[in-house]
């Protein structure tokens, strides 16, 4: 987008062209805020700021008729100095340097004695606000140029500039390994504690069943490993009497309750940010938000054992998406190690991007599948090499460790010797169709009924919420074997393919196997098959429903699991009903010849459960690329890409025929957090006048360029919460001169009372560039260098399609709305949500709600 740059009126009186060093591209910070919430899926109030705007493509002349063009671009910037003006130390405080000779904020004099670890970075953002993208990475660019130019006065700058050069990659590096290792930590850790709802090894307990029997000189185990007691045994039960079942029943439901209440009360008092998969939040931080705490060091920690807690008690969640939020917690911590990232709030969201990528791989064992994952979903990072780097890295330190117990490093490995048959593709687009259903289905209950715990009483309770339903999913799920079990344990089963080993009822089948290493004979479902189908009905309906429930509650919970686990159930439900209709037509035409009563099995109803996993995760979350690679990464089923594919995109057109809106965007919106999606269109045809604000009737609160006193200013600061105030020519013309942060005007005022002699209320406060020659009364105040001269602006003619374009792609707060150089209103990101949701007949006033 080319635009053209007007002198201001300043300028053109004083002569003087706004050459880059007069008018560096320094993005103000964003003008977002909020009222006081409570942690966890709150939502985001934001401030009332109507005086806020960025950095312009334009500097419109104040008077009309012809303007005079500047061939320049406002990515350049002219020096390092213009770049420093205001450094910042600590979380919330900032200081500005002052020549008392010329009283002007950061006299060139002044600079040079800063160095490039005084650049502003942290602590420059309040908590629930924007961050400045255009600012930041300005601000990084110029600190590159800081440490190269100075890069050959010494060997510690030598080393300085090195360090600048490769900090990204050990950041990565870092992140990744540490990712890996609390990875495996909890994979070990919730396998111990799963198995504990079952039974002990006396020997050592803390030994899960796979390490007890390992342990022991048997190099094989069953369920009767000799070495494992379950809690019937231990008290000298048999598991097969009533009285052990009972006994079983009571140990499994007070193991879960227990796990959960301690998962519950550790979140409440300690991280209330723990809760949750935390994706919505993710996503909305990576664009360019601040929720402060949410990436903290105590959510690291209550999420990874509140996550192995939560799953252990045997709640319908996964700890998958709660892996993504604990590694970009990794990620934020590291990022502090390296102030290029940790000050730097734009460059710390590509080490985020990185950690969200390793998170993924190293909860599925799919590291292709988490870089795509953190491309489609939640990137903003520009270095897809860090990314792929970091996903590696992880899943090296997980293979390492190797917590799955197995070479192969993947959560669910499989291998089905068949290729799949042409007219599978009905069948395997049909799963799609039922997943994009189901999906929809879930996320309208889901939000829901996430609405109705917020606005009642029962969200003031989340610790017996919890308890309720842990109690619940307990009592109900252990008479149903296919739900007693883990759903990790589940899906494995369903994704199977049925051997001479494998006893459960789904592979009670009519054959004669007497070699273990010949093909699986093609036969009819014995009785153990029905009875298992029926189980697995029930088991889908319940899975379906208490699933609803359970995501939202107090616990970390991600919905991967589940929703595989979901679609898995109702995939082999379908897979053996084409197997046994293949069974009975052999000959039939659709067959093509490739079935054949007595011979190989042709049909593989695990494969199916594999397709109906990932159709349900779709029609869920609504992702596409990054789900098939997840898939067959998962799985090691590389040969079924088609079938995959085909189901995704079935279930991505249904869900979407239903509602636009995916379960992480569904929460986004449900929470009010200002997140524009880059894929959402608009095909309105309003213009911005329609959008901005004030209206015509209200006006808009400015700063006069040279006739505000000191006084009025501070007054100003006082009586209002805007971040940022556009400064104009006059009130009666009200043409634009540029705009100031509350945040530079605050501190300038503050410094200048405390250094400047004379200073008085009624000294005027000038953004001029000259002082008016002779002078007379008190000294004013100067603060032309503080003063924004190329505030992003639209003229009031401009389609919104085009505004919100520009909001999406510069990563804009706010924008200035102009008249033939005058000022007439501003719009800001939450009014170009609310108009979004206002024109889409939705409710416009769900950006506020609490």
């Amino acid at each position: 987008m080319s635009h053209s740059f007007r002198l201001t009126a300043a300028e053109v009186d004083s002569h003087q062209i706004p050459m880059m060093e007069r008018a560096p591209f320094k993005t103000p910070a964003a003008t977002f805020g909020s009222f006081p919430v409570t942690p966890g899926y709150q939502s985001v109030i934001e401030k009332e700021n109507r005086e806020g705007g960025q950095r312009v493509a334009s500097i419109s002349s104040p008077y009309p008729g012809p303007s005079h063009s500047v061939a320049m671009m406002t990515s350049s910037i002219s020096s390092d100095e213009d770049m420093l003006d205001i450094t910042t130390t600590g979380t919330t405080q900032e200081r500005t340097s002052f020549d008392n000779e010329s009283r002007s904020i950061a006299s060139p004099a002044a600079l040079g004695e800063i160095t490039a670890e005084d650049i502003p970075g942290i602590g420059q953002y309040d908590d629930f606000q924007t961050i400045d993208w255009q600012r930041d990475l300005a601000r990084d660019r110029m600190h590159h140029r800081y440490i190269t130019k100075h890069k050959e006065e010494s060997i510690l700058s030598a080393v300085k500039a090195a360090h600048d050069a490769w900090s990204g990659w050990v950041c990565v590096l870092s992140v990744g390994v540490a990712v890996g290792a609390v990875a495996s930590f909890i994979d070990i850790g919730t396998t111990w504690m799963t198995d504990l709802k079952y039974g002990i090894c006396p020997e050592a307990f803390w030994f899960d069943r796979e390490q007890c029997c390992w342990s022991s000189n048997q190099t094989s185990f069953s369920d009767n490993c000799s070495q494992w007691l379950t809690w019937p045994q231990l008290f000298g039960a048999s598991d097969d009497s009533a009285g052990g079942y009972i006994l079983s029943y009571i140990f499994y439901v007070l193991w879960a309750v227990s796990f959960g209440a301690l998962a519950a009360v550790l979140v409440r008092m300690f991280a209330p940010y723990a809760s949750g998969g935390g994706i919505p939040e993710i996503k909305t931080i990576l664009s360019g938000f601040i929720i402060r705490g949410f990436l903290g060091k105590w959510t690291l920690l209550i999420k990874s054992i509140g996550i192995m807690l939560a799953v252990a008690a045997g709640l319908s969640l996964g700890k998958e998406g709660p892996m993504v939020h604990i590694a970009i917690c990794l990620g934020n911590i590291f990022s502090y190690l390296f102030p290029k990232y940790g000050r730097n709030e734009a460059k710390k969201r590509e080490i985020l991007s990185a950690a969200a990528a390793a998170g993924v791989s190293v909860a599925f064992g799919a590291p292709i599948g988490g870089v795509l994952f953190s491309l489609e979903e939640v990137s903003v990072a520009k270095l897809f090499g860090a990314v792929f780097f970091c996903a590696l890295i992880a899943a090296f330190i997980v293979r390492t460790i190797n917590p799955y117990g197995n070479e192969h490093s993947v959560l669910f490995y499989v291998e089905y010797n068949k290729p799949w048959i042409f007219y599978e593709l009905i069948p395997f687009t049909a799963l799609g169709i039922l997943g994009g259903l189901i999906g929809t289905l879930f996320i309208r209950a889901n939000v829901w009924w996430s609405r109705y715990r917020k606005g009642s009483r029962l969200g003031q309770y989340p610790v017996l919420e919890v308890l309720g339903i842990t109690l619940i999913n307990g009592i109900l799920a252990y008479p149903n074997p296919y739900t007693r079990m883990s759903s990790t344990r589940l899906i494995y089963l369903l994704f199977s393919q049925c051997g001479v080993a494998n006893t459960d009822d789904l592979c009670d089948y009519n054959r004669n196997v007497t070699d273990s290493s010949s093909a699986v004979e093609f036969a009819e479902t014995g009785p153990g098959v029905y009875r298992a189908l029926w189980m697995l009905a029930l088991a889908l309906i319940f899975k379906c429903v208490i699933t609803v429930f359970t995501i939202g509650i107090k616990v970390p919970a991600g919905l991967y699991i589940p929703s595989l686990c979901m679609g898995a159930i109702m995939g082999r439900i379908v897979g053996i009903g084409m197997e046994q209709l293949a069974y009975h037509n052999p000959h039939s035409w659709i067959f093509h010849g490739e079935c054949s009563a007595g011979g190989e099995d042709c049909i593989t109803p695990g494969l199916y459960a594999m397709v109906g996993a990932a159709a349900v995760l779709g029609g869920i979350t609504r992702m596409t690329v990054a789900l098939v690679v997840i898939m067959f990464e998962l799985t090691g089923g590389v040969r079924y890409i088609v079938p995959l594919m085909a189901a995704v995109m079935a279930s991505k057109w249904v869900g979407d025929a239903f509602g636009k809106d995916g379960i992480y965007d569904a929460h986004i919106v449900l929470n009010g957090y200002p997140f524009l999606d880059n894929k959402e269109e608009f095909g309105h045809t309003t213009l911005a006048a329609d959008v901005m604000q004030p209206k015509a009737s209200k006006p808009l609160t400015v700063l006069t360029q040279d006739t505000t006193s000191l006084e009025g200013v501070e007054m100003l600061l006082k009586e209002t919460d805007h971040n940022g105030f556009p400064v104009v020519v006059s009130r009666e013309s009200q043409f634009l001169v540029g705009f100031v942060l509350r945040r530079d005007l605050s501190l300038a005022v503050a410094n200048a009372k405390r250094t400047m002699d004379g200073l008085r209320d009624d000294s005027l406060v000038l953004f001029t560039p000259n002082i008016p020659s002779p002078w007379h009364g008190s000294p004013p105040l100067k603060l032309r260098r503080i003063l924004d001269l190329a505030p992003i602006t639209v003229t009031d003619h401009t389609p919104m399609e085009t505004v919100i374009d520009m909001f999406r792609k510069l990563g804009l707060r706010q924008v200035l709305v102009t008249h033939n150089g005058r000022l007439l209103g501003i719009i800001t990101k939450k009014d170009v949500l609310r108009h979004m949701k206002q024109m889409d007949s939705e409710d416009p006033d769900a950006v506020n709600a609490n």
